[in-house]
């Protein structure tokens, strides 16, 4: 199967993340809204907001990352097989129920591997902050927003190989693929161009047109935000001038847009991204799996990973 072929093949778990995100934006937007309209008062939407952050951030871990999970694994096995059975969507959560037999498992297992890559993210990030000031401070920065991308990538990538490797303990399954990255990171860090160019290129075109969208929306209907600022200027000592509304516009719009953005493209670009590094990071691993030696130097590093290396036994 190709890349596309397996992307589009698993694309129904795709859609039902996307369903759920969209629900939990409604509902991070519309309660403090809701809060705000009727009692009339600034703490309200605050308390509302926090809530609805809340619900937003269980669903998301106890149904967002099964969805995920589900996929990943159909996606390995189209990547390795070469086919995938005709109910994929139900296949893909049997195997993630077989494979991890309680939620306490998986959580541990997929925290763990982000807990290791993590860790020996932070180690380079240091270079930004040996060099100290404020170029110090851009160059953390910006080698840290690179390396978060990467290591949700390798998160998802291990998690397939612990699919994969169904025959031996899942913790040596996690470590192995944790190994697989250092071991053959050269290969692997060619996808870092189809990561980030996807990315910066899906942003520009629908977070810019999303963007453009909710801007005319709102600059068209200013009243919009004139119940906003009244309720605002009531309990503040500095008042927003009524006629800067051009400001919440613009903030609000960009808000929405990158929202929108994000939930897009973490539905619909991000795996078919994900199924082209899967595929590389497999192939890279089957050729080579990585042996207890190569656990030991990786340990020395980090003590996240020698806790998984323990969990082997």
């Amino acid at each position: 199967m190709t890349n596309f072929q397996v992307y589009k093949k698993t694309l129904s778990f795709s859609l039902v993340k996307f369903a759920l995100d969209l629900g939990l934006l409604v509902l991070l937007i519309g309660l403090p809204v809701g809060a705000l309209f009727l009692f009339k008062n600034v703490v309200a939407p605050i308390v509302a907001f926090l809530l609805a952050l809340v619900a937003v951030i269980l669903l998301n871990i106890f149904v967002g990352n099964r969805i995920k999970a589900a996929q990943i694994a159909m996606m390995t096995k189209g990547c390795t097989e070469g086919e995938l059975p005709e109910h994929t969507f139900h296949e893909g959560f049997e195997v993630v129920k077989k494979r991890f037999a309680s939620l306490t498992l998986f959580f541990m297992i997929t925290n763990a591997i982000k807990g290791t890559f993590r860790q020996l993210g932070r180690t380079i990030t240091r270079f930004g902050s040996a060099i100290g000031g404020e170029i110090g401070g851009s160059v953390t920065s910006t080698i840290d927003s690179i390396i978060q991308t990467l290591i949700q990538y390798l998160c998802d990538c291990c998690l397939g190989w612990v699919f994969y490797r169904s025959d031996v303990n899942m913790a040596k399954a996690a470590c192995e693929g944790a190994a697989i990255f250092f071991k053959h990171g050269k290969t692997l860090a060619k996808n870092m161009g189809r990561i980030f160019g996807m990315g910066l290129l899906s942003l520009v075109v629908v977070g810019g047109a999303f963007f453009g969208i909710f801007f005319l929306i709102f600059n068209s209907n200013p009243a919009l935000f004139n119940e906003l600022i009244k309720i605002i200027n009531e309990g503040s000592s500095s008042p927003i001038d009524p006629e800067g509304t051009v400001v919440f516009t613009i903030v609000f719009s960009a808000f929405l847009a990158i929202v929108l953005w994000g939930i897009l493209h973490s539905v619909f670009v991000s795996p078919f991204i994900l199924t082209g590094v899967l595929r590389n990071f497999l192939a890279s691993g089957k050729e080579d799996i990585p042996s207890e030696s190569e656990f030991n130097e990786i340990a020395q590093k980090s003590s996240r990973f020698r806790k998984l290396q323990e969990r082997m036994e």
